[in-house]
């Protein structure tokens, strides 16, 4: 730890830095800090920014607790490109009383891991953030960034013209995350418009937690110099494409890093291994309560819906399955198979918490690893092309429609409650009334629906 810490305190000299943000996260995954200056590092590390527990949501306390203490993670240096002072992020885990908090929803996802690491295996991730550049306009109300007038196609993916106003928004963001060794590999303008992906290289779980809590600081921030504001709500815009965290991942050897998703003899041709496949079948087995975390706003659910979503998109899709499932490289599953020995989660919502969505994960897939869970065969074809009676007959369970739905499943799943920790009380009492708060509004579809109806 000394010889880090001296490493650290090098490259803060080196850089130029002079304050410090202690960042951690509520339970909703949302970024907080503390700053204090860079001559607070030894303080920082050894004690931690302390805080007033009960003003954060979902942290289990009270105006009576005891300070929380962040803690800094040095493996986590970050220095924010953007900002005219020298300042320089850290995650940071939660201590009170001088022992880690359960509560932290850092922590908890380094339980998890662990009980992974028990088994010699690591969590390889990558989670490719999907986003929206947005203006606001005086009513209130939202529009696509769209500062050059053309980003108005109703399938604008991939499309130069209205990609090139946001090259330089891009561009930057691409540099300050390759400055810090991120492996930016592309960027693109999505099937929304105004809608962006940026894709990194994949890395442990936690490391990959911490870059997508600080994905989301860093467009907040640069999307400003540009006049937009950068949103990870999951669908801000009722007739477009709603915003993935999609998750790709496998399971590698500790000892040797080997990819043990991977076997090249898959009688199924898809290049996995029966640990992979047994992954596979936790995962599904648990998808109805395990959407309740990875897709954990109201808003989630508008994006997660059956069928071919022709309604709730000008593309004429979605892109987002709604079904319990698995198949080859095809996007209309739950879980493809990208490659051999490489999966992704096509359902996670933009808003998820990463550190307790890739928890609630690894908890499920490792579930089907101890019972040996089948998943059954891969599904093959375009599931937005069958009935729901197909899918249905198929033996393919449809996935939650809606947070409450979601939250139903959750309450009655050990394992993914299990996942979650202490957490997950916490969770299910702060959700369900985020539920019922939106179950009691009177939106203006109702009234113009319904006012002079009868």
């Amino acid at each position: 730890m000394a010889n880090i810490r001296e490493q650290v305190r090098e490259r803060l000299k080196a850089d130029g830095i002079r304050f410090l943000v202690v960042q951690f996260v509520d339970i909703h995954g949302a970024a907080k800090a503390k700053m204090v200056p860079v001559e607070c590092l030894d303080d920082v590390t050894d004690s931690g920014a302390g805080f007033a527990g009960g003003a954060v949501w979902g942290v289990g306390q009270g105006p009576h607790s005891h300070d929380i203490m962040a803690r800094i993670d040095l493996s986590t240096y970050t220095p924010l490109a953007w900002m005219e002072e020298g300042t320089a992020r850290f995650a940071s885990d939660l201590y009170v009383d001088n022992k880690p908090h359960p509560y932290c929803s850092r922590t908890n996802l380094k339980r998890v891991l662990k009980q992974a690491a028990d088994r010699g295996l690591v969590f390889n991730v990558g989670m490719e953030p999907e986003f929206f550049l947005v203006t606001k306009n005086p009513d209130g109300s939202i529009a696509p960034w769209n500062p050059d007038g053309v980003d108005n196609l109703a399938k604008p993916c991939y499309d130069f013209r209205s990609m090139a106003p946001a090259m330089g928004f891009l561009q930057e963001l691409t540099t300050t995350l390759n400055k810090l060794g991120w492996g930016v590999y592309q960027a693109d303008h999505e099937d929304a418009n105004g809608q962006y992906e940026v894709n990194f290289q994949y890395a442990d779980a936690l490391t990959t937690a911490d870059r997508v809590t600080f994905f989301k600081m860093a467009t907040g921030q640069l999307a400003r110099k540009y006049g937009a504001i950068a949103t990870h709500m999951a669908k801000p815009f009722a007739d477009r494409t709603g915003s993935g965290l999609h998750v790709h991942f496998h399971l590698a050897d500790a000892a040797t890093g080997k990819n043990v998703f991977t076997d090249h003899d898959d009688p199924q041709g898809l290049g996995l291994s029966r640990l992979a496949y047994h992954f596979l079948g936790g995962v599904i087995r648990h998808a109805r309560a395990l959407v309740a975390v990875t897709s954990p706003t109201v808003n989630c659910y508008k994006r997660l819906q059956l069928g071919r979503g022709l309604l709730s998109s000008r593309s004429g899709f979605t892109w987002t399955p709604a079904f319990a499932s698995y198949g080859d490289n095809n996007r209309t599953q739950m879980i493809r198979t990208a490659g051999p020995g490489h999966c992704e989660d096509r359902t996670v919502s933009a808003g998820c918490n990463p550190y307790l969505g890739l928890a609630a994960f690894l908890a499920a897939g490792l579930d089907g690893i101890e019972n040996k869970i089948d998943p059954g065969p891969a599904n093959v074809g375009n599931l937005y092309e069958s009935s729901l009676e197909e899918i249905r007959a198929r033996g393919i369970r449809f996935l939650p429609q809606n947070l409450n739905e979601a939250l139903e499943e959750l309450k009655h799943d050990p394992v993914v409650r299990g996942g979650l920790g202490v957490l997950a009380d916490e969770y299910i009492e702060l959700k369900s009334r985020e539920w019922e708060t939106y179950d009691r509004q009177v939106s203006p579809w109702e009234l113009q629906q319904y006012l002079t109806f009868f």
